[in-house]
């Protein structure tokens, strides 16, 4: 897996207007869409690894 970028969030804010609880109405949307980017980040750097590994495939081979 390939190194992590570091993001810093400097301000961020977030509103919406819910019948019930706020804070579990955004921790539950939160955790949802963070999981989602989390799967596509680990695609992401599943595809790099394996096109990484078969550019080097051939590498140090002489010739057949």
């Amino acid at each position: 897996m390939t190194d992590v970028p570091k993001v810093t969030i400097h301000q961020l804010e977030v509103r919406f207007q819910v019948d019930g609880d706020d804070g579990a109405v955004f921790t539950k949307l939160f955790n949802k869409h963070i999981q989602a980017w989390a799967k596509l980040y680990e695609d992401q750097c599943a595809r790099a690894e394996h096109t990484r590994a078969e550019r080097g495939f051939g590498d140090g081979e002489g010739p057949l």
